[in-house]
């Protein structure tokens, strides 16, 4: 007959817990899963690529490109909504366009260092005990934000390039507010470890061929990514753009040439009321005279041209020859105040974007223009038909498109 222990009083198990060893419990099955060796890192993970100077080497790289990819994505911020205190210039022509693709092209190239980075530093992520202290916790829960944020920032990214949004949120937002969390982040995980990186890259090991090869690898494959997409904002290299979403010659024809689209006048609901022969653009608020003008008024009035670029926010940018009516021309046909601003609305009946405003320095260069033709043909309808705004050092979310109201403020 099998005697039984006496049961366990509620003061004597507590007896019990006080007298192990913290963790004693709860790392046991770590141990024999993972084999955790004395530093608390499992003993599996035996390949010297997870050492301390190739995570410093990536760590260093993903830092910069992390860091790049929140200047330029402030700048893009910024100019989609201005604060008052702040105005974009016009010049020169193409800034927009080459901060945008360096936010997108240089994130897509970032992906290799961060899954590089990320599979380097694996055995340390099965660190058990999770914490051994609170500076020790703090500092895990500093490298799990990091972790995350770069993981939720890249994966939004690539499908909001991709045009396939997944996802329940606005976009721009979550992709905003959550760069300012991957920063701070990085900031406090870099001065944690500075001493350690700085020891580790300055530490000339006898065994760096096989380190040399993985790095290299990895720089090889962001050069890729980086080569197959950058043609999307740089012409002559189009041909090998086959990751980009948008490249030049493979958009909505519109005369001679070929300018990609993101909403056509279809999606926009815009058809009807652009092909009406009774539209008319009004010019009004702030001026001394209203103006309303019909398509063949607007032509009748100086025609000017200029070469500028469609730069999108997901990083593509063409550059179109356009034609039709200097802004600064018509605002003093209207007698605008000379500090005026001007909200540019669409015929489209909802959306975001639907509206725009220029600023005075945007409206008195003589490259913004209300343009009529595109490629020396008249506006195909997706591209703006009968009219639209195109302006130097613009967003193309700002282009707005068929135009039908001007409104001085």
């Amino acid at each position: 007959m099998v005697r039984r222990p006496p049961p366990l009083t509620v003061p004597a198990a507590l007896a019990r817990l006080a007298t192990r060893r913290p963790w004693t419990g709860l790392r046991a099955i770590p141990e024999r899963l993972l084999r955790v060796g004395p530093d608390g890192v499992s003993r599996r993970f035996t390949s010297r690529l997870h050492d301390e100077r190739v995570a410093a080497w990536l760590g260093m790289a993903l830092g910069v490109s992390i860091v790049s990819a929140f200047v330029t994505g402030l700048i893009s911020h910024y100019m989609q909504h201005p604060p008052g205190w702040a105005q974009w210039p016009s010049r020169p022509v193409n800034l927009y366009r080459v901060t945008q693709g360096v936010h997108v092209i240089g994130g897509l190239a970032t992906v290799p260092l961060l899954l590089a980075k990320l599979w380097t530093v694996y055995p340390k992520l099965w660190q058990w005990p999770p914490a051994r202290s609170l500076t020790h916790a703090l500092r895990r829960l500093a490298i799990f934000v990091l972790v995350g944020g770069a993981l939720f920032q890249t994966v939004t990214g690539v499908l909001n390039i991709g045009y396939w949004y997944a996802f329940p949120f606005p976009f721009t937002t979550a992709h905003y507010w959550t760069a300012y969390i991957v920063v701070g982040a990085l900031l406090i995980h870099a001065a944690d470890r500075w001493p350690a990186t700085r020891r580790a890259v300055m530490t000339r090991p006898q065994d760096a061929v096989g380190r040399r090869g993985f790095l290299l690898t990895v720089a090889a494959a962001s050069g890729v990514i980086a080569a197959t997409t950058v043609g999307e904002t740089f012409a002559p290299l189009a041909r090998l753009a086959v990751l980009a979403p948008r490249r030049p010659g493979h958009g909505t024809p519109a005369g001679p040439r070929d300018l990609p689209v993101n909403k056509s006048a279809a999606a926009a609901g815009v058809t009807a009321a652009a092909r009406d022969p009774e539209w008319r653009l009004t010019v009004t608020g702030r001026v001394r005279r209203e103006l309303v003008l019909s398509l063949a008024e607007l032509r009748a009035l100086p025609q000017h041209s200029a070469r500028l670029p469609i730069a999108c926010v997901e990083g593509w940018s063409v550059d179109g020859d356009w034609r039709g009516v200097r802004l600064r021309d018509l605002l003093a046909l209207a007698g605008a105040p000379a500090d005026a601003r001007v909200r540019v609305e669409s015929l489209q009946a909802a959306g975001i974007y639907r509206t725009s405003l220029v600023s005075a320095r945007h409206w008195h260069d003589p490259l913004t223009l209300l343009a009529l033709d595109l490629g020396g043909a008249p506006l195909d309808l997706d591209h703006g038909r009968p009219c639209r705004l195109i302006a130097p050092n613009r967003p193309g979310v700002m282009q707005t498109k068929w135009v039908h109201r001007l409104v001085i403020t």
